[in-house]
């Protein structure tokens, strides 16, 4: 039995990937063990394939329209999640999963609301939608957050010329570059990292804040180059990746969207909470630099802050 057997999970970035690995992974369990779905990405053909592709397989499934870079939309998803929840459409909701990721090639690129594309499709928007559906949730539920590595260079990505985080204050992160563009990829991997070292304190501050009935963990799915996550990179840099997924040992989303199902899903991690940083299957301990109570706090006000000035509701 899952602790989700008679619940509703919420999945964005659904429709390609990780996201719809997941989901069909979801959709695939048996008829007593099976969620109802609420697919939130981008309205158009790839999310209407994958909720049918679901619906054939026994899933009852509901698509949610919404660009994760506009906060007016994600709002409006909330929204339409909980009218859904209201009228029975689905059972009540017992897992978020924040799956949905972006790395912008071009730090000067602005969200609609003004904020640098990549933190504001990874963090900001997530901390939005979250936060409206907090109370939503019915216990006991699990939120999961989709992590990396990447916050700390260690030798492999040294080597490759993978840059790691580079931490300062948030309200400095969320804002566009100016002036030129430099050269590489440099720039980008490094607001990715901070991205994902954002999530990573987030889900640490989170978890403080929320009943003990629900729980915060963070998934990495593993290293799977060549993905629709880097399709603003240049074309080489994009074939460079798919070149490289299929070099032995590199995870897939065949292989990680399962294990991000089962992480939202099974009995076997009821307990994981407190940001837990799960790697494919294994828990795994986070560098030092993402545990900074200091930090998380900030980031966390700043957050606040960030998402009041676009239009939301104090």
């Amino acid at each position: 039995m899952t602790t989700t057997t008679t619940g509703t999970v919420l999945i964005t970035g659904p429709t390609r990937g990780l996201g719809r690995a997941a989901t069909l992974a979801m959709a695939d369990r048996p008829k007593g063990e099976r969620p109802d779905l609420l697919l939130v990405g981008r309205t158009g053909k790839a999310l209407t394939d994958v909720a049918e592709e679901a619906r054939a397989r026994g899933a009852n499934v509901h698509e949610i329209g919404c660009d994760l870079s506009r906060l007016a939309d994600v709002r409006a998803a909330a929204a339409a999640a909980r009218d859904l929840l209201a009228a029975g459409a689905v059972r009540p909701l017992r897992a978020l999963i924040a799956n949905a990721g972006r790395m912008s090639a071009d730090t000067r690129a602005a969200s609609a609301d003004g904020y640098e594309l990549t933190f504001a499709v990874n963090h900001l928007a997530h901390a939005q939608l979250i936060g409206d559906l907090l109370g939503s949730l019915t216990e006991p539920a699990r939120i999961v957050l989709l992590g990396s590595n990447v916050y700390s260079a260690n030798l492999g990505r040294r080597l490759m010329g993978v840059p790691e985080a580079k931490w300062h204050d948030p309200a400095e992160i969320a804002r566009p570059a100016t002036g030129e563009k430099k050269p590489g990829m440099n720039a980008a991997g490094v607001a990715y990292a901070n991205a994902k070292l954002a999530i990573l304190y987030y889900a640490h501050e989170l978890q403080r804040r929320t009943g003990p009935g629900v729980n915060v963990s963070v998934f990495e799915p593993g290293w799977m180059p060549g993905t629709a996550l880097g399709r603003d990179a240049p074309a080489p840099l994009q074939a460079i990746g798919r070149g490289l997924g299929r070099l032995p040992g590199v995870s897939t989303p065949q292989r990680s969207g399962p294990a991000l199902a089962s992480i939202a899903l099974d009995d076997k991690w009821a307990t994981l909470r407190d940001g837990a940083f799960v790697v494919i299957d294994k828990v795994t301990e986070v560098r030092p630099v993402a545990r900074d109570r200091s930090r998380e706090t900030r980031l966390w006000e700043a957050t606040a802050h960030l998402l009041a000035a676009a239009g939301t509701p104090t």
